[in-house]
């Protein structure tokens, strides 16, 4: 079958900063919290957010109740969602696979909120043939129900996957079910692995010299 490619979101596509969330927040808050930027980005309460076991709602009020923020869920939502920005190589890179048309999709530990905001402000989130995000699916990674969940909804298992996310335990947890892998590091490094994968998949064909132009259309999509 066709390859299909797989991004996860935060920190491949676009980077995030909790601090900048941090800082607004405490602003409107009455009570201190250590470290409140670990405690909004790496906590079990967003853990359990991102996992699809609290609404909006009830994680807001919780929030609320650990910090004493005075502000409305609304402005809570702006301030804790308006921390990302694009990684522009990585975008590049997405939009020559979808002008190859080269099937892709995010699998992503995520929340309503980020993908909200992300959804309204980056163009480029629109332009994915698919979406398993933690919240929707009740799970997270490395849980294999969310990547069970990618499986079905590409029709794609095993060496047919090219998988890139930026966490060592999530890409193992692909490999392991003979998917294709990329460890992000850098732009360069995931493209130049896409580019080797996309070549060994289509020199495994029927015709293989009929599949290259994807390979060599790579080349000029400004990734490095």
């Amino acid at each position: 079958m066709d390859p299909v490619v797989v991004f996860d979101l935060g920190k491949v596509l676009v980077d995030f900063d909790y601090s900048i969330a941090a800082q607004k927040v405490a602003a409107r808050s009455s009570r201190h919290v250590q470290n409140l930027h670990e405690f909004l980005g790496g906590s079990p309460l967003l853990a359990r957010f991102e996992s699809g076991l609290l609404t909006r709602e009830q994680f807001f009020s919780e929030i609320q109740a650990a910090t004493g923020f005075a502000g409305t869920q609304d402005e809570f939502a702006g301030y804790f969602a308006d921390i990302f920005t694009p990684i522009s190589p990585m975008v590049a890179l997405h939009a020559g696979l979808r002008k190859e048309k080269i099937p892709t999709y995010i699998l992503s530990n995520t929340n309503d909120i980020a993908v909200a905001h992300i959804r309204r402000r980056f163009p480029f989130f629109s332009e994915f043939d698919g979406y398993i995000l933690s919240y929707e699916v009740g799970a997270m990674k490395p849980d294999a129900k969310i990547y069970e969940t990618l499986e079905k909804m590409s029709g794609r298992k095993g060496g047919d996957i090219f998988y890139i996310d930026d966490r060592s335990e999530n890409v193992q947890a692909g490999a392991a079910r003979g998917w294709k892998v990329a460890l992000h590091e850098t732009p360069g490094k995931t493209k130049s692995a896409l580019r080797n994968f996309l070549s060994a998949h289509a020199r495994s064909k029927p015709g293989a010299a009929n599949h290259a132009t994807p390979v060599r259309a790579m080349a000029g999509d400004g990734a490095s």
